[in-house]
């Protein structure tokens, strides 16, 4: 395996904890006791509620004013389909002066570490109990099912992947290049790219509360955030469903009959799990399911990063120029509008179309995945940026986790940048 292969989570873990020290927050206080608009949890009463007067004239305790109870509540908006309900749930804000409740003041990225540790554990380990689940059946139905995909994209007249490989092979160090890129780049460039949009969606918004741009706002990153996790589990359903067996894959096929015979034919070559290859940790054979090819989640969340790249709100993304027009073409104006990009925003085009498209030629030329893999990738991207916010529906349970857990998660409010919502009601 390496150095590399187990370096690859080892430089994921350590963006993901330089992003908690860039993205964290010294701009809103530490809230207080005194600080707070009402009082906070009284321990010895369990979960009831301390009160604005906490006593009667007699000594005796109070009941909640109405005031007190809102203060008790947020309100949550559930959709789906149309269908729009608003619903009551505890508001956390009455934590906030727990230990764990500053310092999720002081660094919020840690949520983020909390939740894409749950998303990414919860779906390898749906991916491992299917590699251990599968028998010979499956593996004949995913070498079928490839098969089937060949044969379709022969008839789309885009079955490239045998020529793209064998362009690499004879170019020995493009091939280790593009192993590299395959192996080591996916995660790592997935991580940085979120902890860079918490940056210019959220922190750097803190110390501008006057800020009149909404779509450089929280939502921007709550987004995409949110499309990764639906990329996921649409991945996930499709391949726990259907199972496609790669590429690379094909050659090693024990299938009986004409069916594996077949399959030998095409001779793709394994370029990763090979002496000279890139073998990482989460692409080894013993803990990876081999038959999980369509979709890409490569290519999906490379797509996705690449679209938003291209499509950050920078605040000057053009600037106008006026041309002076050569006299054979001059006409009733003398002078064209020509609109050039500002440095960041064609250093943001570039890399957006770069990426991706890097990120498919490693998929296609390793024989990782076929170029309908990539297709359906993409699709599943674009479902999962419009679909997003079905994932809102999730937020009540949360306010009940959190309200168990005794810890108050700040959030940012798209309405008003650089302060946190905890005194919604």
């Amino acid at each position: 395996m390496g150095f590399l292969g187990l370096g690859e989570p080892s430089l994921g873990t350590l963006i993901i904890f330089l992003g908690a020290w860039i993205n964290r927050d010294f701009t809103t206080p530490t809230p207080r006791s005194s600080q707070l608009p009402y009082e906070p949890l009284m321990e010895d009463v369990g979960s009831e509620m301390a009160l604005d007067s906490p006593t009667a004239e007699d000594g005796s305790l109070a009941l909640p004013s109405s005031s007190a109870r809102r203060r008790l509540w947020r309100h949550r908006e559930l959709s789906l389909l149309g269908f729009k309900k608003t619903i009551q749930t505890p508001n956390t804000a009455v934590f906030q002066t727990r230990i764990l409740s500053r310092v999720l003041v002081r660094f919020p990225f840690i949520m983020e570490i909390i939740y894409w540790a749950l998303i990414y554990g919860v779906y390898q380990f749906g991916r491992g109990q299917l590699a251990i689940r599968f028998v010979d059946q499956s593996i004949d139905s995913a070498c079928r099912h490839a098969l089937a995909v060949i044969r379709l994209e022969q008839r789309l007249h885009i079955f490239w992947e045998l020529s793209i490989q064998q362009f690499f092979l004879r170019h020995p160090p493009w091939m280790w290049w593009i192993n590299r890129i395959y192996s080591f780049v996916h995660l790592p460039a997935t991580i940085t790219f979120l902890v860079g949009l918490y940056y210019f969606a959220i922190t750097r918004n803190r110390s501008n509360p006057d800020r009149q741009d909404r779509a450089a706002g929280p939502e921007l990153y709550e987004s995409r955030r949110r499309a990764l996790a639906l990329c996921n589990l649409f991945a996930f359903c499709v391949f726990s469903s259907w199972p496609c067996m790669p590429p690379r894959l094909l050659g090693d096929s024990e299938s009986p009959g004409e069916l594996g015979e077949l399959a030998r034919t095409f001779h793709f070559v394994d370029t990763i799990h090979t002496r000279d290859g890139a073998v990482s940790v989460f692409n080894t054979r013993k803990w990876t399911n081999q038959l999980a090819a369509m979709p890409s989640l490569h290519f999906g969340y490379s797509l996705l990063v690449g679209v938003s790249i291209m499509r950050l709100p920078l605040a000057h993304a053009a600037r106008t120029y006026r041309v002076s027009m050569p006299p054979p073409f001059r006409r009733s104006n003398a002078y064209w509008n020509v609109r050039v990009p500002s440095l960041p925003k064609l250093i943001c085009t570039v890399v957006g179309l770069l990426y991706p498209t890097l990120i498919l030629v490693a998929i296609v030329a390793t024989a990782n995945h076929f170029i309908l893999d990539a297709v359906v990738g993409a699709l599943i991207c674009w479902l999962a940026l419009r679909w997003n916010g079905v994932l809102k529906n999730l937020l009540p349970i949360e306010d009940y986790l959190f309200w168990c857990l005794r810890i108050h998660k700040p959030v940012p409010d798209p309405s008003v940048q650089g302060v946190h919502s905890d005194y919604k009601t």
